[in-house]
């Protein structure tokens, strides 16, 4: 398979790694009483979260200053040794959270194999819309990083267990790296070393398989499930970077390659979460009302305002998804308010509660969709689903150095 390749991997020398392990930035945007508990819990221990940007803070004004710090860690981590590298390796990674397990694998993606445009013919793609305007922030934060750390999840429609759980069948056989429990809910994290060779030979068994299944010809192997916006920002600033090489440095500069986790669809410790609206600094009244008589259809959409109203909507998940973005986006657009993006409903209703918004309980999209979806129509709209509630998302431990030596 082209699109993945094996790289080198930085992983932390750290007495704690309890302390270095934290969940992805994009979680918890509307709660920074989670990332200061995170904070308090850390202390002066070397973590991942000093090498992150958690989105909270995005709007803040010392964004840059905070960033100038990021990357002045980076360098301090690597000039002091804090990581030891991994030459050449794929990881075998089992996470076990309160509700499931789910089974992964550390790999790299090509960024020449990957769009977000439609139509494409591209082996990679994303699962929902990128927003433009979402990337300059996060390009600026990339840029002068010395390393990534990734959140990325990336999906194949492996139904028949072809790869990641056959090696997981085998990981008595394997070295094991790290195991150990997570903060804040998080569960526990294992990962293994595994061979390199057996990795591509069951890839090759999951692209046959695969051949033909969605009724056209297409190279389509792998979509983005989860971190589109980091996976597009990555491959802007390789876009950058690699117009000042010459064809030979292109092939193996590190920024042209993607640390991401590599799962399994149909893996029955993924279960697609939808991902909850809430809109605040709106006429309540008037919003919901707009967004009832822009909907229509058999399905039932549940609308928490103090109290819940339910609403008519498309019954087909996907397209509700989208007709209720669309509402959200022209009412802001012409009359102003926020919306946010938030996993699990218990997050949902302290959100709107706490800032006074009207909560929108979505849909979920069935898994098994997905990889048609994607082929026959292109990306979802943002945020359409989530895989895993906010406690179960990636958390980083993992890194990969984009620049050269």
């Amino acid at each position: 398979m082209r699109t993945i390749k094996c790289v080198d991997v930085l992983l932390p020398k750290v007495a704690e790694p309890e302390k270095w392990a934290v969940v992805s930035c994009d979680q918890f945007t509307s709660q920074r009483e989670y990332w200061k508990e995170l904070e308090s819990f850390v202390g002066d221990a070397p973590s991942a979260l000093k090498l992150i940007f958690p989105e909270v803070y995005l709007e803040d004004e010392d964004g840059e200053e905070r960033t100038m710090k990021i990357n002045a860690t980076m360098k301090e981590y690597l000039d002091t040794n804090v990581f030891y590298t991994l030459r050449d390796s794929f990881i075998l990674v089992k996470r076990d959270t309160e509700e499931r397990t789910r089974l992964g694998l550390m790999v790299a993606i090509d960024l020449e194999d990957y769009s977000y445009a439609y139509p494409t013919d591209a082996p990679l793609r994303a699962t929902e819309g990128v927003v433009h305007d979402r990337i300059p922030p996060r390009l600026k934060i990339r840029r002068d990083a010395p390393i990534e750390l990734p959140h990325i999840l990336v999906v194949m429609d492996d139904r028949k267990g072809r790869v990641i759980e056959s090696l997981y069948e085998n990981r008595d056989n394997y070295e094991k790296l790290y195991d150990f429990d997570l903060n804040m809910k998080g569960g526990h994290l294992t990962g293994y070393k595994v061979d390199k060779k057996e990795v591509f030979d069951r890839l090759a068994l999951y692209e046959k398989d695969i051949d033909g299944l969605y009724g056209v010809d297409t190279d389509f192997s792998l979509a983005v499930g989860d971190g589109n916006h980091s996976l597009a920002t990555a491959q802007a600033h390789w876009n950058e970077i690699k117009g000042t090489l010459t064809a030979e440095e292109r092939e193996t500069h590190p920024a042209r390659f993607a640390l991401c986790e590599l799962e399994n669809l149909h893996d029955n410790g993924i279960v697609f979460e939808p991902i909850h609206r809430v809109v605040f600094g709106v006429d309540k009244a008037d919003f919901v009302k707009t967004l009832a008589d822009s909907l229509t259809g058999r399905g039932s959409l549940e609308v928490i305002d103090g109290e819940s109203t339910f609403i008519s909507c498309n019954p087909i998940g996907a397209e509700c998804i989208a007709e209720v973005q669309k509402v959200i986006d022209e009412y802001i657009a012409t009359k102003g308010g926020v919306v946010d993006y938030i996993h699990g409903l218990g997050h949902l209703k302290g959100v709107a509660k706490e800032k006074d918004g009207v909560a929108i309980v979505m849909p979920t999209i069935k898994k098994e969709e997905l990889f048609g979806y994607v082929v026959k129509h292109g990306n979802l709209c943002r945020k359409a689903f989530s895989m895993g509630e906010a406690e179960e998302k990636r958390y980083y431990y993992e890194c990969h150095k984009i620049v050269k030596d």
